[in-house]
């Protein structure tokens, strides 16, 4: 008989530990953390999460739900989050499942990151990046973990205060978890993205959405599947129109060259006439999503130096290959800026308009710059390249690399006539950056440290310049993966991007306490934002997280 309980006692014992041993764990991870999806976690995670934000910002958070066995339909709702009888509406949060993609490593060794690699020569791992917010619902497999990425925006007419809300976690009718969330709203306003000063600069390949989505270019589907896409760039604040006056630019390095939005053509009496119908159309889509302050023409300087027309004589396709020091090169260049320049001002955009260049050698710069100002001493003029201190009085918009420094006199000429002045970084550096196995506090860092050094933005040169297979695989056959964009098809964001656009906000945010601590001369508060500041050091970012910093950072700017 004592055998027998003892016998019952051990079995209801390890089927109760059975159960608990197969009860998913979830509750709050946090936003600087890439959850493996082959690891499960053990133990209990936080079941109440506190932020804090400005009225008007976007703050985010992640959930977790690890689990044992196999879960087969799992959703998220949100609630309403009130303070007393104030409310910010549950449709204020985003839900969105976090996705993998495939993603190597940097080269080993040290030194460059960039160069063509073979794929065999480096490790590749499953990573989270995917936002996912078209899945509204999904099955989480056995011996697995899932993210879940909630993004809060802020009203700005919210009043201050402390608001609560739950978030509760469901297996079809079944409640798997209820979390708390706390959000403390801060009395002070961030404005709408389109009106932040912060510039931002991600370079646009439309030719990789008509790809990737299957359609013809140019097509009225291209420009209505593109718009989800366009529309994140517009939301992180985004600047720049990249447009392209020449074929292939950049020699094809991409998945997807760029092709010329202009056609030239030689008639055939000798003259030049110019077709602008694609790069109109272009442009005036992208201002309609919301991307209004600079248009950037790349390039009279291209990687080769090979520019194409229709010859009229020939009755196709013809090249100029020449230097820029060349007549030839003149010939073709000083009619089409011409051209160029009165159908900007017929159509309104002339001031907005640069010629644009990047990476390329001082003697070819100055020879091209001599005949854009031939053409017309009005235009703009912008670099994205190695600092050069004689350059900086013809550059309108100056992008130099994130290791080197403008003069501090020069810096402040620039600021005075009104010119932009940002940092790039790309496959070189090894941190910080936006690779797909980057920390993602990387991303946010970078634009405290263009506060830091009193720069108004920064560029990257991808935004979505997709592989082969973007939602798959973001490893390319010449840089690290993720090199080559931010974004997903159908308008899933990332992880790398919404990090980044924290550090958009928080640049922001330090612009409008200055302005206001320098108008009521609060010294005090302007010698707390250079304390925050001095702390993002380049070289302390290359053995540690920022992650820690950045939190801190936070905390102490929401406290001015």
């Amino acid at each position: 008989m004592k055998q027998t309980l003892l016998s019952l006692i051990m079995l209801a014992s390890a089927t109760l530990a059975n159960s608990q041993n197969t009860s998913p764990v979830i509750g709050w991870g946090n936003i600087d953390t890439r959850y493996p999806q082959e690891k499960t976690i053990q133990t209990p995670l936080p079941k109440t999460i506190a932020l804090e934000a400005w009225r008007g910002e976007k703050v985010s958070a992640q959930l977790v739900i690890s689990s044992l066995a196999d879960i087969g339909n799992v959703t998220v709702e949100v609630s309403d989050l009130t303070s007393g009888s104030k409310v910010i509406p549950a449709s204020c949060v985003t839900k969105a499942f976090v996705g993998y993609v495939m993603t190597d490593e940097l080269n080993k060794g040290g030194g460059s990151n960039c160069g063509y690699r073979i794929s065999t020569d480096f490790d590749s791992t499953l990573v989270a990046d995917i936002i996912d917010h078209l899945a509204l619902s999904k099955p989480v497999a056995a011996n697995t973990s899932q993210p879940v990425w909630l993004s809060l925006k802020v009203p700005a007419d919210t009043k201050a205060g402390i608001y609560r809300g739950t978030v509760k976690v469901a297996d079809g009718d079944e409640i798997l978890a209820s979390l708390s969330m706390k959000v403390k709203v801060i009395d002070r306003v961030l404005p709408e993205p389109s009106d932040w000063h912060y510039h931002l600069d991600l370079w646009q390949n439309p030719y990789a959405e008509a790809r990737v989505y299957g359609v013809p270019l140019w097509s009225e589907e291209h420009f209505r599947l593109m718009k989800p896409d366009m529309e994140l760039y517009a939301k992180a604040g985004g600047k720049v129109i990249t447009t392209t006056i020449i074929n292939r630019p950049w020699d094809g390095q991409t998945e997807d060259a760029f092709d010329n939005m202009i056609t030239c053509i030689k008639r055939l009496d000798g003259s030049w006439s110019y077709d602008y119908a694609v790069f109109d159309r272009w442009v005036e889509y992208m201002m309609s999503v919301g991307v209004t302050g600079q248009i950037h023409c790349f390039s009279m300087v291209p990687w080769r130096m090979s520019f194409e027309y229709f010859d009229q004589a020939t009755n196709r396709m013809q090249k100029v290959s020449c230097k820029a020091t060349d007549q030839a090169y003149s010939d073709f260049w000083l009619p089409l800026l011409k051209s160029f320049a009165n159908h900007l001002k017929d159509k309104g955009w002339f001031e907005k308009t640069y010629i644009a260049m990047d990476e390329r050698p001082r003697e070819s710069m100055q020879a091209a710059y001599n005949i854009i100002r031939a053409s017309d001493p009005n235009w703009k003029i912008a670099l994205a390249g190695s600092y050069y201190p004689e350059q900086s009085e013809w550059l309108n918009d100056y992008c130099i690399t994130i290791n080197e420094d403008f003069e501090e006199e020069q810096l402040l000429q620039r600021k005075h006539e009104g010119k932009t002045s940002t940092f790039y970084t790309c496959c070189t550096e090894s941190h910080p950056n936006t690779f797909t196995f980057s920390d993602p506090a990387e991303s946010e860092w970078i634009s405290w440290f263009s506060a830091k050094k009193g720069l108004d933005g920064y560029l990257r040169w991808a935004f979505n310049s997709w592989t082969k297979d973007p939602l798959a695989d973001s490893r390319f056959r010449a840089w690290p993966a993720g090199d080559c964009y931010l974004i997903y098809p159908h308008g899933r964001t990332s992880i790398r991007l919404e990090r980044f656009v924290d550090g958009v906000q928080s640049f922001e945010k330090i612009r409008i306490l200055r302005d206001e601590f320098e108008c009521r001369n609060n010294r005090s508060g302007l010698k707390a934002l250079d304390a925050i500041l001095r702390e993002f050091d380049l070289e302390k970012v290359q053995t540690e997280s920022p992650a820690l910093l950045i939190q801190r950072s936070r905390k102490k700017l929401n406290t001015l």
